[in-house]
């Protein structure tokens, strides 16, 4: 069995004059919200063994916000590849660069993280896949296994969705509430 972690980068900021989206940073949000997301993938053991990232500054800097709390052997690889283009170069990145990991973490981009997931998806709790088609928050983490056991066999409809977190859910669980920097 394979385990692909989609992750969408945590908020970014706004408020910077002159950035190109692609130097956006995080927010003080979007940096609480990488952290807390790191720490759901140890605490729950959904941890990667390797990692995919968009080159983007947002997505780069949600990938700071979880490495210190997911620790191991994990290998890295951060791509243009992620930035700007279509679900379906989502699903032929994962089949291309997704290697031999067992568990895969892509942080990414929307629309394309959600549409990709959606198009992976064809079992599981119908109510996970209709919350993902809803709405995929930044920082919004969907857990997708396959039986398949190696990534370059990846096709539409062939993941079973597990889980569905979303950062205000896991706030309410057990993390301080936000500040008013947002």
């Amino acid at each position: 069995m394979m385990r692909l972690l989609m992750l969408r980068h945590a908020k970014s900021a706004w408020d910077v004059p002159g950035a190109a989206d692609f130097d956006r940073p995080l927010a003080p949000r979007g940096r609480r919200a990488a952290t807390m997301i790191g720490e759901h993938l140890a605490t729950h053991r959904l941890l990667p063994d390797r990692i995919l990232c968009s080159s983007a500054r947002r997505t780069r800097e949600t990938l700071i916000g979880l490495l210190p709390v997911i620790s191991g052997d994990l290998e890295i690889r951060i791509t243009r590849d992620l930035y700007e283009v279509t679900p379906e170069a989502y699903a032929d990145s994962i089949a291309a660069l997704g290697g031999s990991a067992k568990t895969l973490l892509l942080i990414g981009h929307n629309p394309s993280v959600q549409e990709c997931a959606l198009e992976l998806i064809g079992s599981g709790n119908p109510a996970l896949r209709d919350e993902i088609a809803e709405k995929f928050p930044t920082a919004g983490l969907a857990v997708i296994d396959f039986d398949h056991h190696k990534w370059s066999e990846l096709r539409p409809r062939t993941g079973r969705v597990v889980a569905f977190f979303r950062p205000r859910e896991l706030e309410v669980v057990g993390s301080e509430p936000p500040s008013d920097d947002e």
